[in-house]
């Protein structure tokens, strides 16, 4: 694999770490800013619906500048994100500078899809994909566990210094390793109306839709995870960390399987992994009363939820020729979708008296409409390709 894929997944480590660091400091930041917890909550939130309004926006305003110059400034507007998140006053600032850090969520990891598949062959594209990703995984499986270590030994403010400190060496990293531009953009690029035509196209509507809904059954679980082990499953407190790291290494071993698997065809791929997610899913609620089996269903939800990444972006990249870059953007904001969806179904769940114990149950069936989705997709396809060719076969018999 080519370094300047390596570097991308230094700039997805940063990104993910940011994105999920949070959830270790809410009491921090909700005792510093002197603000409620589910008002704290709220920063989590900000940022997936940022990420979901500015993928897009920002992509379309950045389309016609090259690639490698789009992925160093929004790592530059990341930094400065987290810079600004270090030194908010109070909880006003610090939302904005959580809105503000998202804008580059999105279209770092919908560009840098695109960027990552033109640097390997045709057969390697999707793994490409998930060795970017893999900066994602392992945010979450280290970069978010230190954060929240720095949190709460040197203030909440401490790992926004670190994370800033990330970007820094990420821009660096993506400035030297990352090549220029193969093509010229300003001659090939299709103007707004034409991009926003292509990810319209109905193939490409309904990949964004499993996206969300894939997610967002996961979402549903992992959102309440802490509670689910410690109230449902009886473990200690001491012991949601190194839980939470196993679910961190199903993650990046999910995450480069799912890559492999879509190598070898995208359509079959995407069918076995949402399939996968939601047996997984289905069968956790068997397992909520052992703690053994808490701790291997944790790791295969990591696993089975990240296997469905790289099929899903490369059924959208490959579904939308012209505008890969605004379509792969759009797919990082559904699945910033799917996590707000997702921890709002889980909390609904609570709310109606359904209990925690429902959870996995529940947020199956989310996964569970998404093979639907897909299998209703793939059927259309097939039957759209094969109506031209028995066509084609007519007019050549006569």
């Amino acid at each position: 694999m080519p370094l300047a894929v390596y570097a991308l997944t230094a700039g997805a480590f940063g990104i993910g770490t940011t994105e999920f660091v949070i959830m270790g400091l809410l009491l921090q930041v909700a005792a510093d800013l002197q603000v409620s917890l589910p008002l704290a909550g709220l920063l989590i939130s900000g940022y997936a619906l940022g990420v979901f309004v500015g993928a897009p926006l920002l992509t379309l305003a950045t389309g016609r500048l090259p690639r490698k110059t789009v992925l160093v400034a929004l790592m530059v507007v990341f930094t400065l994100g987290n810079l600004a998140c270090a030194l908010a006053p109070n909880y006003a600032l610090l939302m904005v500078a959580r809105v503000v850090t998202s804008l580059a969520h999105g279209t770092f990891f919908g560009v840098g899809a695109v960027v990552a598949t033109g640097l390997v062959a045709e057969e390697r594209k999707a793994s490409a994909i998930s060795v970017m990703f893999t900066g994602l995984t392992v945010a979450t499986l280290l970069g978010v566990p230190a954060g929240a270590w720095l949190g709460l030994h040197y203030g909440w403010r401490s790992t926004f210094w670190a994370v800033a400190a990330i970007g820094v060496i990420a821009t660096l990293v993506i400035a030297t390793l990352v090549p220029a531009d193969r093509d010229s953009r300003d001659a090939t690029r299709p103007d707004v109306r034409a991009e926003l035509a292509v990810v319209a196209r109905t193939p490409v509507l309904l990949g964004l839709l499993m996206t969300v809904l894939g997610f967002g059954g996961m979402f549903a679980v992992y959102t309440y995870i802490q509670p689910l082990l410690t109230q449902v499953t009886g473990f200690a407190d001491a012991a949601i960390s190194p839980i939470l790291l196993v679910f961190g290494v199903g993650m990046i071993a999910g995450n480069l399987l799912g890559g492999r698997i879509a190598d070898r065809g995208v359509p079959r791929a995407l069918m076995a992994t949402l399939l996968a997610l939601t047996i997984v899913m289905g069968l956790m609620t068997f397992a909520l009363h052992s703690p053994w089996a808490m701790v291997l269903f944790t790791g295969l939800l990591g696993a089975a939820a990240f296997a469905t990444v790289s099929p899903l972006q490369m059924w959208v990249l490959q579904r939308a020729s012209g505008a890969q870059n605004l379509a792969s953007s759009l797919n990082i904001g559904a699945f910033n979708l799917g996590n707000a969806f997702g921890a709002w179904l889980g909390g609904a769940v609570i709310a109606h008296g359904f209990g925690l114990g429902a959870l996995p149950w529940i947020g199956a069936l989310v996964p569970l409409s998404a093979f639907a989705v897909a299998w209703i997709a793939i059927r259309a396809e097939r039957a759209h390709n094969v109506l031209p060719a028995c066509a084609d076969a007519a007019q050549s018999a006569s």
